[in-house]
């Protein structure tokens, strides 16, 4: 998608869902996860600490900065018919590769060229309709002419008041939209893509993804528009690539900031009603609608600059998530912020010669009770915390579970001497099938699952050794910063 999640390949999770697209604003390569694991605070490029840490899979939902909305317009001669497929996978929202063995897209074009491409498409369409308008008006007129009498019958002024009470999209729609921002970020080079974000608090933060700002995080530029068409400069308070989770704060904040409501994700169930609002392919303000389609689906995802991969236990949405919707809310029925909208599922190429793909129902949020732990860190410190086990597991493909690895990420020992993993009698060669009741079947979902919990909550492993099943309990450590 757009300003969302690009990389490179993302390791296959086996009985996970593909991992989800995410356009980049400029795409850089990666390398290949290797034979090894990352530490579960992962840090290797072949492989991931139960913090994971290594760079592929791809993220959101989209930058405006790479639009691609297909649509039919009478003149057959339009649009012109987009170039071959390319050998790479699509992307989603502006940063990222594919999802779980998935690859890249190639890269959009910049927003500029994107969003004036996608409007010429609209006005064609508009003129045509136009046309056709005044056409069947000339002829009316004209048969009315050769009448002897008139056939005319008055409607009513008015169908009565239209009702949208509390709790309908309308009315859901009507208190949030003013409360979303379209940020639009770019870097000291010039590249740089749209995306979405949503107040925090009355102090003029707002959250989004990292993806999003990525392009703007070393001396770039950044900017917040409002549904109003109010336009703030804005800088990055802090940013954490592991979570895909990013804060910045509006330069003369206005003092009637009204922050959105945030709701409990560990609540939500299959079947829920979602809204979710954002700007796909730069159309800011726009509003979709569906359910909850599943919960806890593991995710990967990279911002495309050769660093870390973001792992996330996402919420599954089907409603309408595009390139340029990455950082937005997801919202329940009752309007409450329940996820931050980051990565898509998309297959084929986009319309109007972008290649770049939209949604196909397949939506991932990352939760918003994770994301309002990550933002408030990010605002207190600047820096991230991630809980970890101190183990380095492996990324490659199983659907076994995750394996700790004979080799540690960067030479150091598989497992941390000291950490949660080696007071629990964790060994290398080990197996973890379960956490909790969440079962594991790779290293990456065994990450995800991690960083949804905080430092110094205490979590059940059940793992393998030898062909027998073993549990125990481990107090989960932390470390601070992305690297």
């Amino acid at each position: 998608m757009s300003t969302e999640n690009e990389g490179t390949a993302v390791p296959p999770a086996p009985s996970a869902p593909p991992v989800p697209v995410d356009a980049p604003a400029a795409p850089a390569p990666q390398a290949q996860a290797g034979p090894y694991g990352q530490d579960a605070q992962g840090q290797h490029p072949q492989g991931s600490d139960a913090q994971g840490q290594h760079p592929q899979g791809q993220g959101a939902s989209g930058d405006a900065g790479h639009p691609g909305v297909s649509s039919s317009a009478p003149d057959p001669s339009w649009p012109p018919p987009p170039p071959p497929a390319s050998p790479y996978g699509d992307g989603g929202s502006g940063s990222g590769p594919g999802g779980w063995g998935s690859s890249y897209q190639q890269p959009a074009p910049k927003p500029g060229r994107g969003r004036g491409g996608l409007i010429a498409a609209v006005l064609v369409a508009a003129l045509c309709a136009g046309g056709l308008g005044g056409g069947l008006g000339y002829v009316l007129a004209e048969n009315n002419d050769q009448s002897t009498g008139s056939t005319t019958v008055s409607a009513s002024a008015s169908g009565g008041d239209v009702k949208r009470d509390p709790g309908t999209t309308a009315a859901v729609a009507a208190k949030a939209l003013p409360s979303t921002v379209t940020i639009a970020a770019e870097s000291t080079s010039g590249e740089g893509g749209t995306g979405t974000g949503f107040v925090f608090d009355k102090q003029g933060h707002i959250v989004t993804n990292n993806h999003v700002v990525a392009d703007a995080v070393d001396g770039g530029k950044l900017t917040a528009t409002f549904a109003s068409g109010k336009k703030y400069d804005a800088e990055v308070v802090g940013h954490a690539q592991g979570y895909d989770v990013a804060v910045i704060k509006l330069k003369n904040a206005p003092d009637d900031l009204k922050p959105l409501t945030l709701g409990d994700s560990d609540k939500v169930a299959v079947g829920d009603a979602t809204i979710a609002i954002g700007a796909p392919f730069g159309l800011s303000n726009t509003v979709t609608t569906g359910i909850i389609s599943a919960k806890n689906r593991p995710v990967a995802s990279s911002d495309g600059s050769g660093s870390q991969a973001s792992y996330m236990s996402a919420l599954q949405t089907d409603a309408s998530i595009n390139p340029g919707n990455s950082g937005g809310p997801l919202l329940d029925a009752q309007g409450n912020v329940i996820g931050i909208n980051s990565a898509i599922q998309s297959t084929g190429n986009g319309g109007f010669g972008t290649g770049q793909s939209g949604s196909i129902g397949l939506g991932f949020a990352i939760p918003i009770n994770q994301a309002k732990y990550v933002a408030q860190e990010l605002i207190k410190n600047g820096k991230p915390v991630y809980a970890k086990i101190g183990a380095s597991v492996s990324l490659d493909d199983s659907s076994d579970g995750a394996q700790i690895t004979e080799q540690g990420a960067g030479g150091a020992a598989p497992v941390e001497p000291g950490g949660p993993a080696a007071k629990a009698g964790l060994k290398p060669g080990d197996v973890i099938t379960k956490l909790d009741d969440r079962v594991i079947d790779s290293g990456p979902t065994l990450i995800g699952e991690i960083w949804t919990h905080q430092p110094g909550d205490k979590v059940t492993i059940t793992y393998e050794r030898g062909g027998k099943q073993h549990t125990v309990d481990v107090t989960l450590g932390s470390r601070v910063g992305d690297n």
